[in-house]
């Protein structure tokens, strides 16, 4: 199943601020981690995430560090900041009523419903 670019894109701050909430993590630990939350149907690129992180720290949600590992490459990690956890519950209570909203929608059995033909 491929999950539709608007709903992707929707979700991705929320998705991206939670695994922050978690602790310190760099770009391709977030891409892994979404991609197992998901079960393997969310498989972002890092063309999705980059942008969204260097908005995020634009915005004071998230801070970024450079740190060295012995025997491997620089890697940037990024941290949610209390502006980013502000923002982080904002997002959650929004989702809840979206969510809470799809449920009852789709609490009612499904029914096709034929369109009529305009005369």
């Amino acid at each position: 199943m491929k999950v539709a670019k608007d709903l992707v894109a929707a979700s991705a701050t929320p998705m991206v601020l939670g695994i922050l909430a978690e602790g310190e993590s760099y770009g391709y630990a977030i891409l892994k981690r979404i991609h197992e939350l998901s079960g393997g149907e969310l498989d972002w690129t890092e063309g999705l995430l980059y942008p969204l992180l260097h908005r995020l720290e634009r915005l004071g949600h998230v801070e970024s560090t450079w740190h060295a590992v012995a025997g491997e490459r620089r890697r940037k990690y990024y941290r949610i900041t209390e502006q980013g956890l502000g923002e982080l519950a904002e997002q959650r209570r929004q989702w809840d009523t979206v969510v809470g909203t799809l449920k009852e929608i789709w609490r009612a059995p499904f029914t096709v419903v034929p369109q009529e033909c305009p005369s």
